[in-house]
């Protein structure tokens, strides 16, 4: 196994990231994680501009994106795999033990690890913690993800596999590193970015794809939905055949099997949509 880190490939056992780095000491740091394909990586561009866009909303310099893309391309390489997680992490760098940055420059570190199509369906529960729709962080993908470990966990626990908040209005929001779809009376409805979710890459896929609608949801729409499904990088489409003690017989159901269909198409027809 080999690994990027800032400037070419290096073994996971001898690299070294100083403990005074800031995505370890205070989570000041962005990430990606991207699908790769028999060494294809999907939706590329779509990552690396939000990559891009994070950098900014934190305050970080523009990540090098030739400089990603081949890190991304030379571990792709060195480690062939069917179906892979990508990782790009981009950090803060070395500084003080404090929040305010230093001077040393950012920390770039691509990685790479094999995983498994998921099932057709899934569990989720619902927590009671909420997403902040109006804070600092709100629409980035930050490494401070301490909030999603515990909901997760929480998950775990309850024999599902995902996680979904509401906001701090009462709306359902997102999933822990998904984004969530309703279907009501035949129309697909996902929530607005302005309800605090992560802009997910698959998001504006399958939005684009199937004609999907922004609305505003109260949190109870998932005691009612016709049909709920998630989506992510590692997921693609994946229904929701419990959400909490509710069962959703039959899933996928058929709007969902359809927007299944139809994103596994697209995708198949072009890796960098």
């Amino acid at each position: 196994m080999k690994i990027w880190l800032d400037g070419g490939l290096t073994d996971p056992e001898t690299a070294r990231v100083s403990v005074f780095d800031h995505g370890l000491t205070v989570g000041d740091g962005i990430f990606e994680t991207v699908k790769a394909v028999h060494g294809r990586p999907f939706a590329l561009t779509r990552h690396l501009d939000r990559l891009t866009r994070s950098a900014r909303g934190l305050g970080l310099p523009d990540p090098d994106p030739d400089e990603v893309r081949r890190a991304c391309a030379a571990v792709l390489e060195a480690n062939p795999m069917p179906l892979g997680r990508l990782r790009i992490t981009y950090t803060g760098g070395h500084g003080p033990l404090g929040s305010d940055r230093g001077a040393h420059g950012t920390t770039l570190v691509v990685a790479l690890g094999e995983t498994a199509p998921r099932p057709d369906t899934t569990a989720v529960v619902t927590v009671p913690w909420t997403r902040n729709e109006r804070g600092a962080l709100t629409g980035l993908k930050t490494t401070s993800y301490a909030e999603n470990v515990v909901a997760l966990a929480r998950a775990r626990e309850r024999g599902a596999s995902e996680a979904l908040f509401g906001n701090t209005a009462g709306d359902l929001c997102e999933g822990t590193g998904s984004n969530v779809f309703v279907v009501l009376d035949g129309e697909i409805h996902t929530p607005p970015l302005t309800s605090g979710c992560l802009a997910g890459v698959t998001r504006a896929l399958v939005a684009e794809w199937t004609g999907a609608q922004e609305t505003d949801l109260p949190l109870d729409v998932l005691t009612r939905a016709d049909e709920i499904f998630l989506t992510s990088t590692l997921r693609d489409v994946q229904a929701v055949h419990r959400v909490d003690d509710r069962e959703l017989p039959g899933a996928p159901g058929p709007v969902t099997a359809k927007a299944m269909r139809i994103f596994a198409e697209r995708a198949a027809d072009d890796l960098d949509p």
